[in-house]
């Protein structure tokens, strides 16, 4: 039995990981939810049990074992050292440690090896490079990939709880005739799609889209992927897809294909268009497999393929990767 903090333990992600913990019949022996000072003080239910939130403090992590962390990058910068200093594993939602090359980052499904002789700090992806590699991984090691190309399609959950109240108060505004202003995002979110998510850089990508290059990269232990990526933020509450074009490296056929993503761990094919079966959204709220569809060769290349991929971004995109990364360490015996 371990002791588990979760910090942020009262955000969109937090309270998934709360879940995600019970779910999975996790062996926690004591359950520490940290947060901010404002929510310090909070009850929150684990295992039909009220579970007191505490401040995010240094000395918060005497005697725990496994610290999830998804409070943003500040807060892991400022107190992941504190909580490997303690004798934790910390295993970190945000993107401070990702691209640290002493940093694991890890999809147990694609490269759980990466986490034995970790240091303390393993890296959770980003909410779309994760489905993403479960997807790419067999059909890498079958084919080799040469480029891919993928538009992201993300839901208003991942921005947080002010963004869902922000596509509900503007979807009843716009058809009362009332609309609300924009607040979370640059322009209205109810009925549009915007082709922007986090802060664009000089070369006229987003960070989003950097993230999910790099990271790709890195999970797939491939430097040298030629890999492209538009992230748009759409009416969605929750679950991000993916439209995914690849080009291998030798010939593989959309039914070779379908037949390798078929038996991939954490894959759930979903491939029958004919009877309108395809990954959707609503349909992968809730779940933690990666959704595959549409699996077509491209007609415009000759080792051409193209796909769609759902999957919640805050369980496999987030809290369900974190605690597969725990029970990792735990069955693996790296803590």
């Amino acid at each position: 039995m371990f002791s588990v903090a979760v910090v942020g333990a009262t955000g969109a992600v937090g309270t998934t990981m709360l879940s995600v913990l019970e779910e999975r019949g996790f062996p926690v022996s004591k359950l520490v939810p940290l947060a901010s000072e404002r929510s310090a003080g909070r009850a929150l239910d684990y295992l039909g049990q009220p579970r007191e939130v505490r401040e995010l403090r240094d000395d918060s992590f005497e005697g725990v074992d496994i610290a999830l962390f998804s409070a943003g990058s500040a807060r892991s910068k400022s107190f992941a050292p504190a909580a490997v200093e303690a004798g934790a594993v910390v295993i970190d939602n945000s993107s401070a440690y990702r691209m640290d090359p002493k940093v694991p980052l890890v999809v147990p499904e694609v490269n759980e090896a990466a986490l034995e002789g970790h240091m303390g700090i393993v890296a959770n992806p980003n909410c779309v490079a994760a489905p993403l590699v479960v997807a790419l991984k067999p059909l890498a090691e079958a084919a080799g990939l040469e480029r891919v190309v993928i538009s992201s399609y993300q839901a208003v959950s991942g921005t947080g709880a002010a963004a869902v109240d922000e596509l509900r108060s503007q979807t009843a505004g716009y058809l009362s005739e009332d609309e609300p202003a924009p607040d979370v995002y640059p322009h209205p979110i109810a009925f549009n799609a915007i082709p922007h998510i986090d802060v664009f850089d000089e070369s006229g990508y987003t960070g989003e889209e950097r993230k999910v290059r790099d990271e790709t990269r890195k999970m797939l232990g491939m430097p040298d992927l030629r890999l492209s990526a538009t992230c748009v933020r759409v009416p969605v509450m929750h679950s991000h897809s993916e439209a995914v074009h690849i080009e291998t490296v030798d010939p593989l056929s959309a039914d070779e294909a379908r037949s390798l993503l078929m038996g991939a761990p954490g894959v759930v094919l979903v491939d029958e268009p004919a009877l309108n079966s395809y990954p959707l959204p609503r349909d992968a709220a809730g779940r933690d497999d990666v959704m595959v569809g549409r699996i077509r060769d491209d007609d415009s290349h000759p080792r051409g393929l193209a796909m769609w991929i759902v999957a919640d971004n805050l369980r496999k995109g987030a809290a369900s990767n974190a605690v597969q990364i725990a029970e990792s360490l735990v069955t693996k015996g790296w803590l």
